[in-house]
């Protein structure tokens, strides 16, 4: 089911993009915890390439779900709002680009720093993987418009009732959704970049000074991602 408006107002769109920044930011909080309980079980042994993606990529996924729900207008019937699904899908792209470009500036931060030293930093990074999460889970977004119901698992669900709980929460909401109001400041400024780093066939500038040209293998580079 579908419910769809016929006239959206500057006012209700900077809105929703603040509820997401909210949402947004309370994800990473949640996730954060979850991820520092995977490193304690694993005894904060150094990850590898697969395991770092494939962590990324369930995140990834899991984000897509639980923005999903937030453009549902119930629950349990699974009425769309279109054009809060058209919004989430643009800031989801936004915010994907962004992560990879930062992902980009903290490789060739890294390959700067470790020139010269016996020992390089670790990060691990891989272009084209990097490039596979986000189709990945940008498709799984396309998909839920056909399929709500694949975001409505237990899991999403959990993520989805946890936000709503400290959202609503005096002191923890406040402070959320004064990271919200700054998030819609940096989704303006992400979308800017995100489209110029997208015209630019997904080079950053810098590269064309010959910065990161060092890496091989697809733009692997033998670093640890530290996030």
């Amino acid at each position: 089911m579908y419910a769809s408006i016929p006239y959206l107002s500057a006012v209700e769109m900077f809105d929703f993009i603040f509820r997401l920044g909210v949402v947004f930011a309370i994800f990473g909080f949640l996730w954060g915890i979850i991820d520092i309980g995977l490193r304690l079980l694993t005894a904060r042994r150094q990850r590898t390439l697969v395991e770092t993606y494939l962590i990324k990529t369930v995140k990834y996924l899991f984000l897509v779900d639980v923005t999903f729900l937030f453009c549902l207008g119930d629950l349990n019937t699974h009425i769309i709002i279109s054009y809060q699904v058209i919004l989430a899908g643009i800031i989801l792209l936004t915010y994907f680009v962004g992560k990879l470009q930062n992902s980009q500036n903290r490789v060739a931060i890294f390959q700067m720093m470790g020139r010269g030293l016996p020992k390089k930093p670790m990060f691990l990074f891989n272009l084209k993987a990097e490039i596979g999460v986000i189709a990945g889970a940008l498709g799984l977004f396309a998909i839920l418009w056909f399929y709500p119901s694949i975001a409505t698992n237990g899991v999403s669900r959990w993520f989805h009732e946890s936000i709503l709980s400290i959202e609503d929460a005096v002191f923890f909401g406040f402070i959320f959704k004064v990271i919200g109001f700054f998030f819609i400041l940096n989704m303006i400024f992400k979308m800017i970049g995100g489209i110029t780093f997208l015209l630019n066939g997904g080079k950053k500038p810098d590269q064309k000074n010959g910065i990161g040209d060092d890496s091989d293998n697809d733009n692997f580079v033998d670093y640890e991602e530290v996030e």
